[in-house]
């Protein structure tokens, strides 16, 4: 069984917003909270929160990189691919492979 994937935010002080700086998997909001936490803590952060990717609902469904194709969700979450890239703080980011 995959466990589910959770975004992860944070902000290094109250007036900035949150910003995206990776994800994990986690089997539950508790333990994604403790992986967060544990896996960027290379930061002074002031909050921190964690969001399950399926939670995200895209404004625009033909622009998003979680498109989630009803009755294909796995076929959409084996699309996702991770790469090494320019994440503000050395993170990585997610990116779709383009449909035939």
């Amino acid at each position: 069984m995959r466990e589910p994937v959770f975004e992860v935010f944070a902000r290094k002080t109250r007036g900035e917003p949150l910003r995206h700086i990776g994800f994990i998997n986690a089997e539950t909001g508790d333990l994604a909270r403790v992986y967060a936490w544990k896996t960027y803590d290379e930061q002074n952060w002031a909050e921190m929160c964690v969001i399950p990717r399926s939670a995200i609902i895209p404004v625009d469904p033909g622009e998003s990189q979680f498109v989630t194709l009803l009755g294909h969700e796995e076929d959409a979450e084996q699309e996702l691919v991770h790469a090494r890239g320019t994440g503000s703080y050395g993170g990585a980011e997610l990116a779709v492979k383009e449909a035939r």
